[in-house]
């Protein structure tokens, strides 16, 4: 049987491209290391201003990434580009290493994680800014897994909502789905596992060699605990404003998945972006060149991307 790669575990009013400043910077200006818990790593941007500015909270998607949406296996710096894109447009931002990354880094296990313990410190970190008064408002923006993170953490101090690749089904379907376009048959195989999981709570240890990666017993704990959660579902009891984007060259997430969260939420503002990938830059045709981003910090974010973000908060 062939290999195949899982993409979506993998190492989460459009203005001209010169509205805003999207200078290239590798250091960033005045970063406040802020650590909020053991758990909780992170950098905090504030434009130089006295008057309140709008916060951007980001959430990283899927695997042990770092607060700059690197993984161990990957260094593209997206989320670090994002945070100094929104600095220089005067929009102060908090982002932070995952629970995963911290333990891995620290060579601590994981294999006690949840999916809720992403939710935990997602819910920390909104609270710790609640009431800070150098900030106008507090907008949360979720990348990839990050996006059902983000969602379910907003409460009543959150003023609006941005899903960045933000699959609208549950992963155990999503999972399916990809291993369907890939391996045709092994997909009924890994269904038949997740009903299993869905019905006993004892793990389930007869499982095909190739699927140990994504179903095995070991990691069966975490996807249980990520599967329970429906995105569409959970999107359409929001009423606050939601802005969804997704790119059309996203090899990981299906721009299909945004056209039904926005079905989902039909106040929400819906953005499919042409030539941007799965980590918000701007790529080329060409498949392989496109997936040098994924190692290559110098790809640039795609302007219409970072035009989009930032209408959306200041508006």
């Amino acid at each position: 049987m062939k290999k195949f790669l899982l993409l979506f575990l993998v190492p989460c009013f459009v203005m001209a491209q010169d509205a805003f400043k999207m200078e290239k910077r590798d250091a960033e200006v005045n970063p406040t290391t802020l650590d909020l818990n053991e758990f909780i790593k992170g950098t905090l941007l504030i434009p130089e201003t006295t008057e309140p500015v709008p916060l951007v909270l980001l959430f990283t998607g899927s695997g042990p990434n770092d607060r700059n949406g690197n993984s161990m296996m990957t260094r593209n710096d997206s989320h670090k580009q994002l945070a100094n894109v929104l600095l220089e447009n005067n929009i102060a931002s908090y982002r932070y290493d995952k629970r995963s990354f911290t333990l891995v880094k620290e060579r601590k296990p994981t294999d006690d994680i949840s999916f809720d313990d992403f939710v935990t410190d997602a819910q920390t970190v909104v609270a710790n800014f609640t009431d800070d008064q150098r900030f106008s408002k507090i907008i949360l923006a979720g990348h990839s897994q990050g996006s059902l993170v983000a969602m379910l953490a907003i409460d009543e101090n959150v003023d609006g909502f941005v899903s960045i690749a933000g699959p609208a089904d549950p992963i155990d379907e999503i999972i399916v789905q990809q291993i369907a376009a890939q391996a045709p048959g092994l997909d009924k195989e890994a269904a038949a596992v997740f009903a299993q999981m869905k019905t006993q709570d004892s793990v389930v240890t007869k499982v095909n060699p190739y699927l140990t990666s994504i179903v095995g017993p070991g990691i069966q704990p975490f996807m249980k605990s990520w599967m329970v959660y429906n995105p569409k579902v959970l999107i359409s009891d929001l009423n606050i404003p939601v802005l969804i984007i997704n790119g059309n060259r996203d090899r990981q997430v299906d721009p299909s998945q945004a056209k039904i969260l926005h079905e989902a939420l039909p106040a929400s503002q819906l953005f499919i972006i042409e030539g941007m990938d799965h980590i918000f830059k701007k790529v080329g045709d060409d498949d392989i060149e496109a997936a040098k981003s994924y190692t290559d910090p110098s790809f640039p974010l795609h302007p219409e991307f970072v035009s989009t973000l930032i209408n959306f908060v200041k508006q």
